[in-house]
């Protein structure tokens, strides 16, 4: 019966995409290694590991949206889920590479997208969990199915700069905000009626008229 076991081993961005995507590397092993895996169907659950990493008072600022106050921080840090992926490793025997590609989203009303957003430089802490089904060859090559254990797991340390360059990339010099249809549209009529040509002189006028200036 198979038992695989998985490593993360570099991770990219996946070029000419119509999304953003990053290319995470997995190396697959199995033991027996002179089985043959006809299929590997492979699901994962990507958690961001918050708790496994240093965080400059930038950051602790930038991070106050999702963690509180830093002296709350031994109660709300946790680590958080970021994205599920799949893939579906072909036939191999001892080991195999595979890609699996992640879309990315630079949506702020996503956590994930406002830890990575905080974080200046150094790495980012992950966890990839494992589970699905793999179909081998038993006795007198008879297909057989069994499934891939749910203890499996691979941890990453993905670069900052990465994620940072994937974003600048598809979103120059900007950033994506999804606003409530009713709020658009409060925003829009004003940015009509004051005849202001651009949205960020919308929201800069806005930001000005308010009692407490906010600090960019």
């Amino acid at each position: 019966m198979p038992n695989l076991d998985f490593r993360i081993e570099g991770a990219s961005i996946i070029p000419f995409s119509a999304m953003p995507q990053l290319g995470f590397l997995l190396k697959v092993e199995n033991t027996p290694a002179d089985e043959v895996i006809h299929t590997a169907v492979v699901r994962c659950q990507i958690q961001i590991e918050a708790t496994r990493r240093h965080y400059d008072s930038d950051e602790q600022a930038r991070l106050l949206d999702l963690f509180g106050e830093p002296e709350r921080w031994s109660q709300t840090l946790r680590s958080m889920l970021w994205t599920h992926a799949s893939i579906v490793a072909p036939q191999f025997s001892g080991s195999t590479t595979v890609e699996i590609p992640v879309p990315c989203t630079f949506d702020f009303n996503i956590a994930a997208t406002k830890y990575f957003h905080a974080l200046n430089d150094g790495e980012l802490p992950l966890c990839f969990l494992f589970s699905g089904t793999v179909f081998y060859a038993g006795a007198q090559d008879a297909l057989r199915v069994a499934p891939i254990s749910w203890e499996k797991e691979a941890k990453f340390r993905l670069p900052v700069k990465t994620w940072r360059a994937l974003m600048d990339g598809y979103y120059p010099n900007s950033a994506w905000l999804a606003l409530r249809k009713d709020v658009f549209e409060r925003v829009y009529q004003y940015k009509m009626r004051k005849g202001i040509p651009t949205w960020e002189q919308a929201f800069e006028l806005l930001l000005a008229s308010v009692e407490e200036p906010v600090e960019l």
